[in-house]
């Protein structure tokens, strides 16, 4: 008991230290919500009822899409080393599926998305680094699945620029039918200001890679920019309006309503505003994030719930890679609250066709002591 006193009260100090720390260094006009201290939900050394392993001891689990055919089930991830991989319907991790890649630091084969028709035409997107031996990029390339295995391929969109750090990576298919790819700056903050990259970028593409022709930019793929380091991308099951996770700098990490066309700043501006200009010079129009996020909680995979199974109907579920934890956010009330801690960093959620979530760990990706068992994929069934 005097134990849990004690961490109460570190835990509790932290707190007030962060917020005086925000009050004085952060923008008055932005609201930022400090991460709690505690969590609903604390493994300990094993699991909740409601928590159930699916697989582990992998490799930095990236990315993880669930087909929605009753009689399918499958679970696809990726891990980033360059091996996508099948929960089979019985539970069992079949052999990795290797795809051939760039990996390094944050780099590698990334995103991964299921057609919409995925359980008539079996295909699946993936986003990956490469090098062409003077230079590395990134492409998303769409495979056929058959009987587990890749048996054909076709380029959706490469030369994306690649590094490191802030390499993007995060895809999904939006309501509309359209592939939506969210990629970083490369460490060249300039690029997400300019048109004519595709660094720093929201995309939107046909899923043949063709570019609709309603997109804001006639003939270009970008459908928002001024974007660091997207990492999570989610659609309102009512409303239809599209949010995307990004990371700040140093902190002043984003959630973001994505409007067609839009500006998001980066680099002139981190959850602020409109930016600056004078009389003589057109002011740029940033958009303001619906949340501001400081310390940083590096906010990475994203879902919003359709279903009201575990009781977050119409609310974000955000992983959290540097706070360690599972987030809901209510878009309604503004309210934020950890629903799943203890397993260390989280990188991304979805949601499965029964309401119940699929959540990766990212504890072997360089950046954590990775504990034994890590990393794993995780079901969630209960609140």
């Amino acid at each position: 008991m005097e134990r849990e006193r004690r961490l109460a009260l570190v835990a509790a100090v932290a707190v007030a230290v962060a917020a005086i720390a925000t009050f004085y260094f952060t923008p008055s006009s932005t609201t930022i919500p400090i991460p709690e201290p505690s969590a609903v939900r604390d493994s300990g050394t094993g699991l909740g009822s409601g928590v159930q392993v699916l697989a582990q001891n992998l490799e930095v689990p990236w990315a993880v899409d669930v087909a929605e055919k009753e009689d399918d089930g499958r679970v696809f991830f990726t891990e980033r080393a360059g091996r996508l991989r099948i929960i089979d319907s019985d539970g069992s991790l079949l052999e990795p599926v290797f795809i051939n890649v760039a990996q390094q630091g944050e780099a590698g084969l990334l995103g991964l998305a299921l057609h919409p028709g995925f359980a008539e035409n079996h295909r699946l997107y993936v986003y990956h680094t490469y090098s062409n031996g003077t230079a590395v990029f990134n492409k998303v390339v769409m495979f056929t699945e058959r009987d587990n295995k890749l048996v054909d391929s076709a380029t959706i969109i490469d030369r994306i620029p690649a590094a490191d750090r802030n390499d993007g990576g995060r895809i999904r298919f939006g309501p509309d039918g359209k592939l939506y790819v969210a990629t970083g700056d490369a460490k060249q903050p300039g690029l997400a200001q300019d048109l004519n990259s595709l660094a720093g970028k929201i995309l939107r593409l046909n899923d043949d890679g063709s570019v609709p022709e309603d997109n804001p930019f006639p003939g270009s793929p970008v459908y928002s920019y001024g974007h660091r380091n997207v990492q999570g991308l989610a659609w309102d099951p009512v409303t239809k309006e599209m949010y995307a996770s990004e990371h700040g700098e140093s902190g002043n990490d984003e959630i973001n309503r994505i409007k067609a066309g839009a500006n998001y700043g980066w680099p002139e501006e981190e959850c602020g505003g409109d930016g600056g200009g004078d009389d003589d010079h057109d002011a740029a129009k940033f958009e303001k994030p619906v949340y501001c996020f400081n310390p940083a909680i590096a906010p990475a995979g994203m879902t919003i719930a359709k279903s009201d199974a575990l009781g977050y109907k119409g609310n974000i579920l955000l992983a959290a890679l540097k706070a360690k934890q599972l987030r809901e956010v209510d878009l309604d009330t503004g309210n934020t609250v950890n629903v799943l801690t203890g397993f260390g960093r989280i990188r991304d959620v979805v949601e499965g066709p029964d309401g119940s979530l699929y959540v990766l760990t990212s504890n072997r990706d360089g950046r954590a002591i990775a504990e034994p068992g890590d990393d794993k994929i995780l079901k969630v069934t209960s609140p």
